[in-house]
């Protein structure tokens, strides 16, 4: 008989699900939508039925636990707490449904610090104990780990550094704040980039026969060889680079991970950023934090950071 884990990625859309066994194997894996569900009890009812549907073409499975990770969820209280791009409004106590359901032990953490718990164990930051995981999507999501363990702070909620300002009284950002690193370093950021360079030049440029611009297409036209395709990851890679160092004078990492779409772009993006965190590292750290490239496959990279944040606790 097969003790397994169950890891939980519930995103703004869609809810990720996998079965985890003790190696990091992701032995199945499947999707449910999370929109259309305004009751979260209607949610978790329909994730039980879901999971329970899936268990009964696997023998000899059993689960020993549930790990979660969502948006703007606190490790210490259970809650889903107000998240931007969520159905549900104000505090869901996620963890306490999901346990009363499924009568099995649950660990929830925000979807980031899930992330960086998963590359620490399965990952590339195996080697590390003190690193950064920065998830550049949609928006910029990231888990600081001191000494192996995430940095949670009092409330549950350190870490945010996509709300770092980086640009004082820079981009509005749809936490009220002005000039946050989401704003200029998610693939959103990004766009918004693209949209303000092409309207501040005639420069020719690829990306001018595009009436939606996507961050794909600006890496295709830098690719392409377009400058101002160019310019623009320039531009990223700057205030990426120059904020990772003020963050880096804070937690003094080994590492740095980078995770998502905009990291995909590879050189166009690491070579300005790791270009700009040098210059303004201080001394004492400058030639010592690697930036390194996510190891965990991207399908299933949530899935495992949930279930290894519940092996953590577990063990």
């Amino acid at each position: 008989m097969n003790h397994l884990l169950l890891g939980i990625d519930i995103g703004g859309t869609n809810t990720a699900l996998g079965i985890v066994d003790g190696e990091g194997h992701v032995l199945d894996s499947f999707s449910v939508p999370t929109r259309g569900f305004p009751d979260p009890k209607e949610y978790v009812e329909m994730l039980h039925h879901e999971v329970s549907r899936r268990f009964s073409i696997h023998e000899n499975i059993v689960l020993k636990a549930i790990g979660i990770g969502a948006p703007s969820t606190n490790f210490y209280t259970g809650v889903l707490a107000h998240a931007p791009n969520m159905e549900w409004k104000g505090e869901v106590p996620i963890r306490d449904l999901v346990e009363a359901k499924f009568r099995l032990p649950v660990v929830v953490t925000n979807d980031a610090n899930a992330a960086a718990m998963g590359e620490m164990k399965y990952g590339a930051a195996q080697a590390y104990k003190d690193f950064i995981m920065l998830t550049l999507g949609t928006g910029v999501g990231s888990g600081i780990v001191s000494n192996g363990q995430v940095v949670y702070g009092h409330d549950g909620f350190a870490g945010e550094l996509g709300h770092v300002i980086a640009v004082r009284d820079g981009r509005s950002c749809g936490c009220g704040r002005r000039g946050c690193l989401e704003t200029y370093t998610s693939a959103t950021g990004v766009v918004r980039t693209i949209h303000e360079m092409l309207s501040n030049s005639v420069q020719p440029s690829l990306l001018r026969q595009f009436n939606a611009p996507t961050s794909k297409d600006l890496y295709d036209a830098a690719v392409a060889k377009d400058k101002l395709a160019l310019d623009i990851f320039e531009f990223t890679g700057r205030i990426l680079g120059q904020t990772l160092a003020d963050i880096c004078a804070i937690t003094s990492p080994e590492a740095i991970v980078f995770f998502g779409g905009l990291s995909r772009a590879g050189d166009y993006i690491f070579q300005p950023t790791q270009f700009y965190l040098e210059q303004n590292l201080l001394n004492l750290y400058q030639g010592k934090i690697k930036l390194l490239h996510s190891t965990l496959p991207e399908n299933d990279a949530a899935i495992l950071g949930a279930a290894s944040l519940v092996s953590e606790y577990l063990s």
